[in-house]
């Protein structure tokens, strides 16, 4: 009983939080533990966090149903280590946004670079560093990540008709 109460505080400020730094977010948000959002953060409805940092000047949106597991971290700027003035990089940055589909699942332990898309319906495994797009319905994983799997369409689009989230 205590327990379920101290969840229901903790989610609760920490969903606060979100709310004064995130530039929008939808309905129906949780966020179960500590997160950083960037005022260029954009966040669906039913959307589900389990300890979040966003960082970097770019810009993120992530779309409906969304759900992370713990310690996710996206970076939407990168130091300017190629044509900088200095070496081993300057005070510049190469900025990217980060675009999320709806109905995206995010492992604990992973890492979104700049400039990226996670298609509707994709899961992340685990422990991934994400470099690269990942199409819709993908199971990707590893570092770098690689679709190893596809999740099965069909029954996918079926639970998105008759609207059956989590």
């Amino acid at each position: 009983m205590i327990g379920k109460l101290i969840k229901k505080i903790r989610t609760y400020f920490f969903t606060c939080i979100c709310r004064k730094s995130a530039k929008e977010y939808g309905s129906n948000l949780h966020i179960n533990y500590w997160s950083r959002f960037t005022s260029k953060t954009f966040i669906g409805n039913n959307c589900h966090f389990n300890g979040i940092k966003i960082t970097g000047k770019g810009k993120v949106v992530i779309g409906d149903n969304f759900h992370s597991g713990a310690n996710v971290l996206i970076l939407t700027s990168n130091h300017n280590y190629d044509t900088g003035k200095s070496i081993p990089y300057d005070d510049t940055t190469i900025d990217g946004d980060v675009f999320i589909e709806d109905n995206v699942w995010l492992g604990q332990n992973v890492t979104l670079l700049q400039g990226i898309r996670i298609g509707e319906g994709a899961i992340i495994q685990a422990g991934s560093v994400v470099v690269s797009d990942i199409a819709s319905c993908s199971i990707a994983g590893g570092h770098p990540a690689k679709v190893f799997k596809m999740r099965d369409e069909q029954h996918y689009y079926n639970l998105k008709a008759e609207n059956k989230f989590f």
